[in-house]
């Protein structure tokens, strides 16, 4: 009995300390600070267990879009394997620009790999994603047409109201129009697009059983935790190596790894719709930077009070913020994403 009872005890600090550290952490305004050179060498041997012991696969495949999720994986994964069984995809279409595809070509140079480049475009077009998600638009907006380019923007994150989202169109001659979405038009325009997600995975399935190899996901912390991700599309893969850093940790290893400058000076985005839209316009509501913070504060069970006076905003913010963090946490239920995960939160079950 007194072995159980200091057991308890001992865990009861280890978890008051992790607390007090969570604070001091939340207090300077940082996420969790991580070694490099341990959390790559953490990694790999993660990456390298995984991939031949516990999927039986000779390499790994995984898309490249010339964000610095993807290439952090692409380092990560050489590093783990050797360059002679990492294979990337890069998966253009017509509504995204060449830039990226640019430079995930040149991040594949850099680090030796092979990759092949795959215009979804066509199989977009088959399936009827472009016609289907303008029949959409065209339901808000009847002249939108050819020339035409559009995102979606959530507004009211954070504010008392329910967030919405917003349909920002440019008719290619400097005219641009913002009208808020009903429900149903958002989510037909969703679901169009998401087929873009799919083809992707679809691809890199293709070539992971082809080669033998496995399909690695990209998810950082915040999409992961968040639901950030398309069920059957980026949300699925084999491992997410990247999947218990935060987007600022991410920035952090990238620059250790050495990722290319103009990589790892891109804002996250969509890589989705036609206008340029960042991840913090279209889902988060909010900088990366923000969101890794209070994410980790909310986690780390810091009430919102002391998590505003450390941040210097108002815990009234702090609470809705806090609240539609759980809310998107409860749609990103866990029990559905089917990949291996390096997590080393201690009350999840460990990796046998």
């Amino acid at each position: 009995m007194g072995g159980t009872a200091g057991l308890m005890a001992q865990a009861m600090h280890m978890e008051r300390d992790m607390r007090m550290d969570a604070i001091a952490e939340i207090e300077s305004g940082l996420v969790p600070a991580i070694d490099p050179v341990a959390e790559v060498d953490r990694i790999s041997r993660f990456l390298a267990r995984t991939v031949s012991r516990r999927l039986k696969r000779r390499g790994a495949v995984l898309g490249i879009s010339g964000g610095v999720d993807s290439a952090v994986c692409a380092a990560l994964a050489t590093a783990a394997l050797g360059k002679d069984r990492v294979f990337g995809l890069l998966m253009p279409e017509r509504d995204v620009g060449d830039d990226g595809t640019e430079r995930a070509r040149r991040l594949c140079g850099c680090l030796g790999i092979r990759y092949a480049v795959e215009d979804i475009s066509a199989s977009l077009e088959a399936i009827g994603c472009y016609r289907r998600r303008d029949e959409a638009i065209r339901r808000m907006l009847p002249e939108y047409g050819p020339g035409w380019r559009h995102k979606i923007a959530i507004s009211g994150t954070g504010d008392d109201r329910l967030p919405y989202f917003d349909l920002v169109a440019d008719d290619g001659a400097g005219n641009r129009v913002s009208r808020r979405m009903p429900a149903d038009v958002h989510l037909h325009i969703v679901a169009a697009t998401n087929f873009k997600q799919r083809i992707r995975k679809a691809l890199e399935y293709y070539h992971a059983e082809r080669l033998n190899y496995a399909v690695i996901g990209t998810p950082n912390r915040l999409e992961y935790e968040l639901g950030f991700f398309v069920r059957g599309g980026d949300g699925l893969a084999d491992v997410k190596p990247i999947a218990h850093l935060f987007k600022t940790q991410v920035y952090g290893l990238a620059a250790y790894l050495g990722v290319p400058e103009e990589i790892r000076r891109q804002l996250p985005s969509t890589d989705t719709y036609s206008l340029p839209q960042t991840q913090e316009e279209f889902y988060f509501g909010l900088p990366y930077q923000q969101a890794d913070v209070l994410l980790h504060a909310l986690m780390a069970g810091i009430p919102a009070d002391r998590a505003a006076a450390a941040l210097g905003v108002a815990a009234e913010w702090v609470a809705r913020v806090y609240r539609d963090l759980e809310a998107k946490r409860k749609v990103a239920d866990r029990g559905l994403r089917e990949a291996y995960v390096l997590d080393d939160d201690p009350a999840r079950e460990p990796m046998p």
